[in-house]
């Protein structure tokens, strides 16, 4: 008996293409499979934010990247009152803090975030022992995908951010202050000519636009 040809055969052309992008995934998978070593690999991607000095909260201000220091006062679901020597905050810790525990009533936070519209809306908490909380994602590609396999074994874009800040500086704003970060910009707080707060989107390539304007 002779072997039946196959009903619907797959075109070698159309086999290729498919081959190549199963050797580039299993490539990039293959380091993230062994852990630690293949996460030891450079993740170009990474950047730090500006460090901020806390301000009085009766001097907070609409900005784009601000920190208070203060006493928890009171705490309603996912918001709570922070208080100084000088006043009061409302800070916002968006889903992050619906039904979860994220501070203390009486307990002594730094809040970094955005100040707009009267509420301080919180991206990280220090704790007094120096704990750090993110209540917003890290930036970056989103978990899972191909950007983001690449940025985890290091082939991920390169970001220059002193020549980023540059530019920036350059195109006339001042007070630069790295918020964080997107899959291929950087959230930048900064100063206009005309002294405002104004939030831009750096573009990884040099590109800049204002996002908002406080």
């Amino acid at each position: 008996m002779t072997d039946q040809p196959s009903l619907n055969p797959v075109p070698a052309a159309r086999r290729r293409p498919a081959l190549r992008r199963g050797l580039v995934v299993g490539a990039l998978a293959l380091p993230l499979a062994l852990g630690a070593t293949g996460l030891s690999l450079a993740q170009k991607g990474g950047i730090e934010t500006t460090p901020l000095e806390p301000v009085a909260i009766s001097a907070l201000a609409p900005s784009g990247a601000v920190a208070v220091k203060g006493e928890v006062a009171e705490i309603f679901g996912n918001k709570f009152i922070l208080q100084d020597g000088s006043g009061r905050a409302l800070v916002e810790t968006g889903r992050h803090g619906e039904g979860s525990e994220v501070v203390r009533k009486g307990e002594t936070v730094t809040v970094r975030g955005r100040f707009e519209k009267g509420f301080l809306h919180a991206a990280s908490l220090t704790r007094a022992d120096g704990t750090v909380t993110s209540l917003k994602p890290s930036g970056g590609p989103a978990p899972g995908g191909f950007d983001w396999m690449k940025d985890k074994v290091g082939l991920g874009p390169e970001i220059d951010l002193p020549a980023l800040k540059a530019k920036v500086e350059a195109a006339g704003y001042t007070d630069v202050r790295v918020a964080g970060r997107g899959p291929r910009h950087l959230d930048v707080a900064a100063k206009g000519t005309d002294g405002r707060e104004r939030l831009l989107h750096v573009g990884f390539n040099g590109d800049i636009r204002e996002k908002r304007v406080f």
